[in-house]
Order: C-alpha cells, then structure tokens, then sequence
C-alpha cells in the first residue's frame, strides 16, 4: 500500500471531486495546481475492470479523500453496520485516512436517495452523536461532519448553527465547512451567512467545500453543484480563510462539468485566495 495518503496535505491545497469520465485523463497527467481528489465510496467500492485499475493508479499516485452519500448519519433506523465495514474495506484497501459524511439521512423503511433534514432538536443530537461513535469504532478514523443544504426544518426546536455546533461538540468530530451551503442555506432561510459562518468553531474544521447552484427563484436556491461558483459564495470562502485560516478546499462539480483547463479556472482563484489569505497573516 501506498504511504502516499498518511503523509501530512498541505493547509493551502486545492481538490477536485473525481468522475469517471476523468479518469483517462488524469491517469495520463494530473495537474499541478490538483492536490487531491475527493471521491464518493458508494460510486467506486464495487469498480473493477479497466475503471478498477484506473482508480488504484490514481490513489498510489495522488492525495485522496472519500466523502459519502448514503450513510444516513441521522436515521433512526438502525445503523447499517454492514455498510459501514464495505466502507472501511474500502478506505483500507487504498490507504485513505479522511471520510466525511452529511448531517442528514437517506434512509428510513427504505432508501429515499435524497438527503434529508435532521430535525433540529437536543434528542436528535445525542442521537447522531451516538452513531457517529459508532462509526468511528468501525472505520477505525476520525469522523467529518458536513453541515448540508436544507429546504425544509421539520420539528426544528433550535437553529441550524446552534444544532450544528451542538452535534460537533456531543460527537466530538471534525467539520467539513462547506461555504456554498451556508449561502444557499442563508438565502432559503433567510439568515446572515456571514454570521453563521463565524460561529462554525474553527479548531474543528478539517477542510473546506465550494461549489455553484441553481438559481430557482430570487429568494430560493438550489444546491446542485452543477454551474460556476458565484461572486457571493467566493467572497464567503475569502472571509472564510480570513476568520479560520487556511484549510484545504474541495470544488465539487456534479453535472454540466467542462473541460479540466475550464476547472483549473476555479481551481487557481481558491489557490489565489489562499495565498493571499496567508500574505494577510
């Protein structure tokens, strides 16, 4: 295996989310401006053929971080033991250190693949908390929370920042800040993103995420990681690095993805924006 992945990344560092369509690509030439990819597991534990041999090239070559999708941290179904040891299975085959997971759920007498709200209450933190010990026990890593984009808060008895907050400190786990949701979340329900932003607790952030969205309405924003990063959500990473420091930074880019040289655009303002965020210190 790989030493590659145990070796410390450097706070100021650029990722991008992998897609298969890139792999040709990029077992040819990664460029230098990529530090690290990030994967989701569920779409790469089973690959096997020519995809399976691509992706083992890229992971003994480069920086990888898995980031999950149907873990369902908040269910109140059972937690699905099994799966979270297909995960570990996964992570170790590749010598990947960092998971991270969203503070939502996915499943409940069935799989919903959506990612739902969790009800912003104190029993619903205990409750995550628990599982995510439970996780961690398994995967034998530290756990990485993502704070999510949300359209509705069923049975909310506190805010998002202050249940956000709540599930780190009971969890005692890392954050993964992604900037894109505080906007689109600050939109939808109409609070101070800056605000928010400066209360997520710095000491707990692992790394950052910054993506475009869709614009449904004025006032309604749709998480889609599917267009550019606007100029809102690049100020809200600029002030990010100002009030938490450096951390490395992931562009998710879902769907409509260009070219790599179009990628690199973003790519190199979050590298812009980290170097001056350094300068300033």
């Amino acid at each position: 295996m790989s030493a590659l992945q145990h070796l410390p990344l450097s706070h100021a560092s650029v990722g991008l989310g992998l897609r298969r369509e890139m792999l040709d690509e990029f077992c040819q030439h990664v460029p230098q401006a990529i530090n690290f990819f990030e994967v989701a597991p569920e779409n790469w534990m089973t690959l096997g053929g020519k995809f399976g041999r691509q992706f083992k090239q890229l992971t003994e070559q480069h920086r990888f971080f898995c980031h999950g999708l149907s873990l369902s941290i908040g269910s109140p179904a059972p937690l699905d033991a099994q799966f979270v040891q297909n995960i570990k299975r996964f992570l170790d085959s590749h010598s990947i250190d960092v998971y991270s997971e969203h503070l939502s759920y996915c499943s409940g007498t069935g799989h919903m693949y959506d990612l739902m709200p969790i009800p912003f209450t104190e029993e619903a933190v205990i409750h995550t908390a628990q599982r995510i010990k439970q996780v961690e026990d398994i995967l034998e890593r530290p756990f990485i929370l993502e704070n999510v984009s949300f359209y509705a808060a069923p049975g909310a008895q506190m805010s998002e920042q202050a249940f956000v907050n709540a599930v780190l400190h009971e969890a005692d786990c890392k954050l993964l800040l992604d900037v894109n949701n505080i906007y689109v979340n600050s939109i939808n329900h109409q609070y101070n993103a800056n605000e928010f932003l400066a209360a997520m607790p710095t000491e707990r952030i692992a790394y950052l995420h910054i993506a475009g969205h869709y614009d449904e309405d004025v006032d309604l924003k749709v998480d889609t990681h599917g267009a550019d990063v606007i100029d809102p959500v690049w100020a809200l990473l600029e002030r990010c690095y100002q009030l938490h420091g450096v951390h490395p930074t992931l562009l998710e880019r879902d769907f409509n993805i260009p070219k790599t040289e179009v990628l690199l655009n973003e790519i190199n303002q979050i590298h812009h924006y980290q170097q001056d965020a350094l300068l300033q210190k």
